[in-house]
């Protein structure tokens, strides 16, 4: 589990180094995860090296979350004056994501014969 959590954490580190040397517009820890796809694609990390360690992550997710809701908490004013973009940013995000799964589910479902 000591080198599952150190190859993701180690990947994490490094799409926080590359978002913000090459001033990408993306999370460093989405850049992150797309590094491990690909070397989970590539061959380079085999799946068996991080699942003990993406399971011990997951089982507790919701700890995840306790910095979203302070943060939540100290930018409660900001919120309350923007509510309204937020909702409609919210919806609209909701209902693209929701779009993009449908069409990627029916996709892969045409695409694996099932």
């Amino acid at each position: 589990m000591l080198r599952g959590m150190a190859i993701l954490l180690g990947l994490q580190l490094v799409g926080e180094v590359l978002t913000r040397w090459l001033e990408m517009p993306l999370p460093g820890s989405v850049v992150g995860m797309l590094l491990l796809l690909a070397g989970l694609r590539a061959g380079i990390f085999r799946v068996d090296w991080v699942k003990d360690a993406a399971e011990l992550l997951l089982s507790n997710l919701s700890l995840l979350f306790v910095p979203a809701g302070v943060g939540v908490m100290v930018y409660a004013d900001l919120i309350a004056r923007h509510w309204l973009a937020l909702s409609v940013a919210a919806s609209l995000s909701t209902l693209i994501v929701l779009a993009v799964t449908g069409w990627s589910a029916q996709y892969l479902a045409r695409k694996g014969g099932k």
